[in-house]
């Protein structure tokens, strides 16, 4: 995770540094509420804390970290409402994507597209959770893609990015096999331009219900604070 000292000086080195720093958010090594050591978190970085704060502010204005005046930056909630708001603002906005992509994505496309989501379906289903959602994240911006604009893939990819954690978790849980199948739905019902049948699969697909959220997050407490029990025995 150490980047060379010179490296925030230069716009790559503050890529490189932002990308450090953003993953650890999404990870929750901030944890909920859990007021951010800069001078400890620029030492593990071995950098200086002008461009950490930089960075920090940038993931402040995105939601990734937020900002006591007394206490500084802060890890972000891990809150079941924000995260059924943010579930909420995906479903529309990937009924919108399906609709869009359903009348500009081409044959060729969607035959991709099939031949994509058939392949994966060959990864096991008790792979690493990790290696699962990513090839899940990978699907839903590909469908994306096929809109051909690219408001709708930066849009997505900052919804994936503030729920990564608490999906990884469902992911854990064993979704994989119903997932995979209501994939190949969504691409067959593209493939037939079936719009009304795109928007009924994909807000089921997408959907969840608070208390679904809820039991997810009590999974994902337990698993931050347990990671830093196993971290002090290895």
């Amino acid at each position: 995770m150490a980047l060379p000292r010179y490296a925030a000086r230069t716009s790559t080195g503050m890529a490189e540094l932002y990308d450090a720093v953003k993953a650890m958010a999404v990870q929750f090594d901030f944890k909920p509420g859990q007021r951010i050591n800069e001078v400890e978190l620029a030492r593990r970085l071995n950098v200086s804390r002008t461009p950490l704060r930089e960075v920090l502010n940038q993931l402040m204005v995105e939601g990734f970290v937020t900002r006591s005046v007394n206490r500084g930056f802060i890890g972000r909630p891990l809150d079941a409402k924000q995260i059924h708001s943010l579930y909420e603002f995906r479903a529309v906005l990937e009924c919108g994507i399906v609709r869009v992509a359903c009348e500009r994505a081409t044959d060729a496309q969607l035959d991709t597209l099939l031949a994509a989501v058939e392949a994966s379906r060959d990864v096991p289903e008790d792979s690493d959770a990790t290696r699962l959602l990513a090839l899940d994240e990978q699907f839903h911006l590909s469908l994306a893609r096929l809109t051909g604009n690219d408001e709708f893939v930066r849009s997505l990819e900052s919804i994936n990015a503030r729920i990564h954690f608490v999906r990884w978790i469902d992911m854990r849980q064993g979704r994989r096999s119903h997932t995979q199948a209501e994939h190949l739905c969504i691409v067959h019902a593209l493939q037939a331009r079936d719009d009304a049948r795109l928007q009924e699969l994909m807000s089921s697909h997408i959907g969840r219900r608070l208390d679904q959220i809820t039991d997810v997050i009590r999974t994902g407490f337990s698993t931050i604070y347990m990671r830093d029990q196993l971290d002090q025995l290895a």
